[in-house]
Parts: C-alpha cells; structure tokens; sequence
C-alpha cells in the first residue's frame, strides 16, 4: 500500500506526458485523496499542471490510522492546489490533517432525479413482489462490518415482537455475508430478514419506493449516496451520526439520526414506524440538490486552480 501512489505516479508519466503534447493539459482531478490524489499531485509537480483532488470517505475517515500512509496524506493536502470535501465533517478531519482551510471546499453529492423520485409504494411492491400489507424496512451497502448489518439485524431482533409484519431486506454483497447469515438463523428470522444480494442501481428506486424506511447502521462514511437516494424517492431514513449523514438527515422530517448501538438503532426503528412521513416533501427537498449542480461547483474550483496558475 506505501508503494501505490509512486506506482501510479510512473504509469501515468509517459502516457500524461503524451497527452500534454497533443493539447495542453488544463488541470488533473483527482479523486480519493490517497493513492490517486498523491499520484496525480506528483504528475502536476512534473508538469506544472493545477491539480485538484477530492476526498470521498475512507481515504480520510481511515487511511490516516495507517502510520505509514498518514504523512502522504498530509502531503497531498498540503501540495494540490484545491482540495474537496463531499461534506463539512470531511472538511473538519482534512483540516485536522494540514489542509489549508483556503483551499478546502465543501461540495456535497447530488441525486439523479431522473431515476430517483417517488412513485408511491403499491406500484413499487407489486413490481418486487412484496406483500402489500407488510412493515417493509431495508438497508443497502456491502456486506462488511463497518456498514453495521449485524447491529441493524439486533436491532431488527428486538422491534419484530411488536410488528408482527416486519421484514428486513439487506441489499448489498461482501465478505461478511456468511456471518451475517449465521447471526439471522441463530435468532431466528430466516422469514423475516432476506440478504437480497447487490441489485442493479437501476432497480434500487424501486425497493426505496417500497420500503417503510431505509436503514444505515454505518461505522463511518463521507456522504452515502444510498441516503440521499433513499429521500429522493420519499423513504424517510433511520442512520448512524457519523461522517455528512447529519448534514443529509439535517430537518427531523427527513429521518431519525442514531448512535451505532443496537438499543438506539432500535429505538429510532420504532420512531420511524410510529411517524406519519410526508413522503412527497421528502422527495422534492431531496431531489433539488442535482448532479448536474454538483458538477458546475466543481467545474467552478478547477477554473479557480486554471486561472491561478502560471
């Protein structure tokens, strides 16, 4: 891992150099800040190209704990000449690491509105083939411990008794699937938690229109799109405080923010069930905030970067 950046950084010389011969090369963005963002900062030093680099979660919220990787972080912060963080708690850390606050901009993610918006439940259901009367919650991400699955299913445990129509369906795959499954059959809610698998991104609009709430049990994140995807198609969410989610989740009409321990993932279960949502405010708060938004914000600190250059 101490090495992925230097490798990066000598496979892109020829080619970039190549590229800047043909047309002049405007500026780099880079995404995650490490090894990516080191190697494209170094491809600018040799160049004397502005390179803006964009920190998107983990490269942030855990890279750093890796002593040997920490001061290339540190590095890339200090030398690119922009910096972006996908949400203001993100900022925080990167300044915590030596970016210049300057040159730190927030820009947070948007949401295909296209693809998702409300559609209402009943059409949602039939398409998936769920049971029209049921409490439908559901939770999507890999399959990894971070991303809290075995809390939510504890969690899921101790609501059931008073929902009798409860269901869980966990969408995502990974390497932690196997104890997951073991955790659904010791307590013993093989009817009523389903490990969906990954499903395409094109079908995830459905299950948010079908479901009650949309669970995050999250042990970190930078801005979880599934979130944000979740409140455009109207599903109120019930997710961890932790990385931009409190900024997501910032009116109550949007959702229940918890701590990531089972008793409070529990309670803000119950919460969501008990509260009458205002699914079609939810969706056009939510679905204001566009890609194509996001994208001039962006285009807007590279111009800064291109003008500031010599």
């Amino acid at each position: 891992m101490p090495f992925h950046a230097a490798c990066i950084f000598l496979g892109c010389l020829r080619p970039l150099a190549k590229l800047n011969q043909e047309a002049k090369i405007d500026c780099i963005d880079a995404h995650f800040v490490y090894p990516d963002g080191m190697a494209a900062v170094l491809l600018g030093k040799v160049f004397g190209i502005p390179v803006t680099v964009s920190a998107r979660g983990s490269d942030i919220n855990l890279y750093p704990e890796y002593l040997l990787i920490r001061p290339m972080i540190r590095w890339t912060l200090n030398r690119a000449d922009n910096v972006i963080a996908v949400s203001a708690a993100l900022k925080d850390k990167m300044l915590e690491l030596g970016a210049s606050s300057a040159r730190t901009h927030v820009i947070p993610n948007g949401v295909d509105e296209r693809r998702f918006r409300y559609t209402g439940r009943t059409e949602a259901r039939e398409k998936l083939n769920l049971p029209a009367n049921a409490e439908i919650l559901i939770s999507v991400g890999a399959l990894i411990p971070s991303k809290g699955h075995q809390l939510m299913i504890r969690a899921f445990a101790l609501v059931a008794p008073s929902h009798p129509n409860l269901q869980l369906h966990i969408l995502g795959e990974g390497s932690y699937r196997q104890e997951l499954e073991e955790l659904v059959r010791e307590l013993g809610l093989k009817d009523k938690v389903e490990l969906t698998g990954k499903r395409p991104n094109e079908e995830l609009q459905l299950w948010f229109n079908a479901a009650d709430l949309s669970c995050l049990a999250s042990a970190r994140e930078g801005w979880p799109n599934v979130v944000t995807e979740s409140l455009a198609c109207g599903t109120p969410v019930v997710a961890t405080s932790v990385g931009g989610i409190p900024e997501i989740l910032h009116k109550p009409e949007l959702g229940v923010l918890v701590e990531q321990t089972v008793e409070s993932i529990a309670s803000g279960l119950k919460k969501g069930l008990s509260t009458k949502w205002d699914r079609q405010a939810i969706s056009k708060l939510t679905r204001a905030r566009t890609w194509e938004a996001v994208g001039a914000e962006v285009e807007a600190v590279l111009a800064q970067a291109i003008q500031k250059k010599p």
